[in-house]
C-alpha cells in the first residue's frame, strides 16, 4: 500500500488502527476548546447526554474572546452563565475577556501537543496544526459529546499537498502566501480535506498560525504544517504518501495579494486593486494579530499620521502580544500614528464589537474573511490583506503596493503620501487626531497647567 499522509499517520497512531482515506475512526482527543459564542449550546448539550461533568477538567480550555469585553446586557449575562458553568467544573485553563483569541494563546501557551487530535467549538481551530496537531472545528453538539466522552469520531480526510520554495521578497508575507493558496484551491477546493504544507516548517510560530487557521477557507478539515520544531520524529508524511492535489507556489516570485469582496477565494495581486479607497483599517485576528504584524505595520507608518479620514484599528491577538508590542514602543508607535487600540480578543474580526462596519464603509482587514456582514452591516465592503498593505492603507487611504513605500527615501516617501492622499475620492469627514493638540498644550504651557493636561 501507498505511504501515508500526516492526517492518516495521525488518526492511525491516536485510534490504534491503519486508518486510511474515507475510513471512520473513533479517536481519544488530547484537548477540547471552548468559547464564549456557542457555550450556551455547549451546556444544553451536555445536560442532553445526561452528562453534568466534563470528562477531564485538565483537558478542557475555555475562553472568552469572541464579544469581549461584552458589547451588551444579553452578552454579559452569557459571559456569567459560562464563568459560573467554569467555576462549578473546576475548569483551570480559563482565559477571560482581554486575555487574547482563542485560537492564538491555545499555540502560544502550548496547549497544542503534536501529533494529538484536538477539538474546538470555532472553525479556525484547524490553526492547531501549526505545530503538528489535527485541530478541527466542530458545531456545538459535537463539542458537546467530546467533553462528556473524551472522543470523537471522524472520517479520515484526503490530503491536499501545497509546497512552498524559495523566499518571499521584502513586503510580501506568509499571509500572501495562504491567500494566493485560497486563490488556487478556492473555497470549496479543500471541503473536509487536510492541506499539508510543505517547505514552511521552519518559520516562525505566527505564519505556521496564519496557514494552518486559513485552511478553513478552503473548506478543510485540518491544515498541518510539516517539519516544525515541535513535531516529534514520526510525524512526517510517508514518501509515496497519495494527495487528492498537489499545488506549488514560488515565493521569490509572489506578488502581494488582496481579497476583494465579498469572496476570500476572489484573490487578486495588489496592482489589481490598487487605488481602492478604504475608511475602515482593522490589524488583528488570530491571522495577523501578533507583534512581527505590529512591527510590519510601524515599519510602513515610519512615525507618521494616518490619513485624517482613515480610521486604523488595532487589535492584538493576545496579552502576551499587546505586552511584548508595549515593551518595545511598537503600540506607541502605532497609537501615535492615529490607531485606536482594543482589548486582545476577536471583537472586530467578526463584528461583535470594538469596531463595526456601518453601511456603505470600506474596510481594508487583516482577518480571514470577507463576506457580507462579517465586519457588521451587509452593505460594508471588506478587502483582505497583509498588515504591510494595511498600514498602507492607513496611511493614504487607498490601497496600494507596500513595496515602494518600504524601499522608498523619506522624500520619496511623502511624496508618495501627499500623492495618493489627494487622489482618493472624498469619503468620510477629517478627524482631528487629539494626541497632536495634548502635546502641544504639554510642552507649551506653564508647568501647573501641563499638570492639569495630565491629569
Amino acid at each position: 500500500m501507498s505511504g501515508k499522509t500526516l492526517a492518516e499517520k495521525i488518526l492511525s497512531r491516536v485510534s490504534d488502527r491503519d486508518a486510511r482515506a474515507g475510513d471512520l475512526v473513533i479517536v481519544p482527543i488530547s484537548r477540547v476548546m471552548v468559547h464564549d459564542s456557542v457555550i450556551d449550546a455547549v451546556i444544553a448539550g451536555l445536560r442532553a447526554l445526561g452528562r453534568e461533568r466534563v470528562w477531564d477538567t485538565s483537558r478542557v480550555a475555555v475562553f472568552v474572546d469572541h464579544a469581549a469585553p461584552a458589547p451588551t446586557p444579553v452578552v454579559a449575562d452569557s459571559h456569567r452563565v459560562l464563568r459560573e458553568w467554569v467555576r462549578a467544573q473546576g475548569i483551570a485553563t480559563f482565559y477571560d475577556a482581554g486575555e487574547g483569541v482563542c485560537h492564538q494563546i491555545m499555540v502560544e501557551e502550548g496547549y497544542c501537543e503534536p501529533g494529538t487530535v484536538i477539538v474546538g467549538s470555532d472553525s479556525h481551530s484547524n490553526s492547531y496544526g501549526a505545530v503538528g496537531a489535527f485541530g478541527a472545528g466542530m458545531g456545538a453538539t459535537d463539542v458537546a459529546v467530546a467533553l462528556a466522552l473524551g472522543r470523537t469520531w471522524l472520517r479520515v480526510p484526503e490530503s491536499i499537498k501545497v509546497t512552498f520554495t524559495g523566499r518571499p521578497r521584502k513586503g510580501v508575507t506568509m499571509k500572501d502566501a495562504i491567500m494566493r493558496v485560497v486563490r488556487e484551491i478556492g473555497t470549496d477546493g479543500a471541503r473536509y480535506a487536510c492541506v499539508e504544507f510543505h517547505g514552511a516548517g521552519a518559520l516562525p510560530q505566527g505564519d505556521r498560525i496564519t496557514l494552518a487557521g486559513m485552511t478553513t477557507e478552503m473548506g478543510a478539515k485540518a491544515g498541518i504544517v510539516v517539519g516544525t520544531p515541535e513535531a516529534p520524529d514520526w510525524l512526517y508524511p510517508d514518501p509515496g504518501a497519495a494527495y487528492a492535489n498537489e499545488i506549488a507556489i514560488d515565493l521569490t516570485t509572489l506578488e502581494p495579494q488582496i481579497a476583494v469582496p465579498p469572496r476570500v477565494d476572489q484573490v487578486v495581486d495588489v496592482s489589481q486593486a490598487a487605488g481602492q479607497p478604504v475608511d475602515v483599517v482593522f490589524l488583528g485576528s488570530c491571522t495577523n494579530g501578533r507583534l512581527v504584524d505590529m512591527h510590519q505595520a510601524a515599519a510602513i507608518l515610519r512615525g507618521r499620521r494616518i490619513a485624517p479620514n482613515v480610521r486604523l484599528e488595532v487589535v492584538p491577538s493576545s496579552r502576551r502580544q499587546m505586552e511584548d508590542a508595549m515593551a518595545d514602543g511598537t503600540l506607541l508607535a502605532l497609537s501615535a500614528a492615529g490607531a485606536v487600540i482594543g482589548s486582545s480578543g476577536c471583537g472586530p474580526c467578526l463584528g461583535r464589537t470594538g469596531g463595526v462596519l456601518a453601511g456603505e464603509e470600506i474596510c481594508l482587514s487583516t482577518a480571514n474573511r470577507n463576506y457580507r456582514g462579517r465586519m457588521g452591516s451587509a452593505d460594508a465592503a471588506i478587502y483582505l490583506g497583509s498588515p504591510y498593505i494595511a498600514a498602507v492603507a492607513a496611511l493614504t487611504g487607498m490601497i496600494d503596493d507596500p513595496r515602494p513605500y518600504l524601499e522608498a527615501t523619506d522624500e520619496e516617501f511623502d511624496a508618495l503620501v501627499a500623492r495618493r492622499r489627494a487622489e482618493r475620492p472624498e469619503r468620510g469627514t477629517s478627524s482631528f487626531r487629539s494626541g497632536d493638540r495634548s502635546r502641544e498644550l504639554v510642552f507649551a504651557a506653564p508647568r501647573g497647567v501641563a499638570l492639569e493636561v495630565d491629569d
